[in-house]
C-alpha cells in the first residue's frame, strides 16, 4: 500500500507541473517585418528592417539618408525609426538599446557628428532614455549618410518606466 501511494502521489506532482514541466516550452515565434516603403530591404538586400521574437524587437540600421541638413537626415532617421516600431505596436518609449554608427576621420570630427544627432535625441527621448553606444566609422553602406541608428526594444516596456537616478551636484 506504501508504494502504491508514493506512485499516485508522484503522478499528481507530474500532472501538475510539481515535478517538472510536463510539456515541452514553445520557443516564441519570429516574425520578419518592414514597414511601407521598406520591403525592398528584405527582398533585394536580404535582411529584415523589424524583427520580433516575442516581446522583443529588433530595428536594423536605418541610415540618415532623407533632407538637406545632417540635421535634417538624423531626424528622418529617428522617425523612420517610430515607423518600424509601429509595425509591431511599440513607441520610442518601449526602446531600450540605440546604437549609432557615425562617419568620422577622428575624434574631434566624431565629436563634432554627433552634436546633431544628441540634438535630435532629445526631441525623441524626453526621459527614461534607452542604453546608448555611439561607434564612429569611415564610411557606411548608404552613401551620403552622416550616421545610422538602430534600436532595440521591448513592447510595453515604456508604459511605467523607472529611474532613480540622482542628479549631480553643480560645482
Amino acid at each position: 500500500m506504501p508504494r502504491l501511494c508514493l506512485s499516485f502521489a508522484l503522478i499528481l506532482a507530474a500532472g501538475s507541473g510539481l515535478c517538472g514541466p510536463v510539456h515541452a516550452q514553445q520557443a516564441p515565434t519570429r516574425e520578419h517585418l518592414a514597414p511601407s516603403g521598406w520591403e525592398d530591404s528584405y527582398h533585394d538586400i536580404h535582411y529584415s528592417p523589424v524583427v520580433r521574437i516575442g516581446d522583443r524587437v529588433i530595428i536594423s540600421g536605418i541610415p540618415a539618408a532623407v533632407g538637406e541638413t545632417d540635421e535634417a537626415k538624423i531626424r528622418w532617421a529617428f522617425q523612420q525609426m517610430q515607423a518600424h516600431l509601429a509595425t509591431v505596436g511599440a513607441t520610442m518609449a518601449d526602446v531600450i538599446e540605440l546604437q549609432s554608427f557615425h562617419v568620422a576621420r577622428d575624434h574631434e570630427e566624431f565629436r563634432r557628428v554627433v552634436e546633431p544627432v544628441l540634438k535630435v535625441h532629445r526631441e525623441f527621448f524626453k526621459d527614461h532614455y534607452p542604453a546608448w553606444t555611439a561607434v564612429g566609422t569611415t564610411a557606411l553602406f548608404s552613401k551620403g549618410a552622416p550616421m545610422e541608428i538602430r534600436a532595440e526594444a521591448i513592447i510595453g516596456s515604456g508604459a511605467r518606466p523607472k529611474a532613480d537616478i540622482a542628479k549631480p551636484k553643480k560645482q
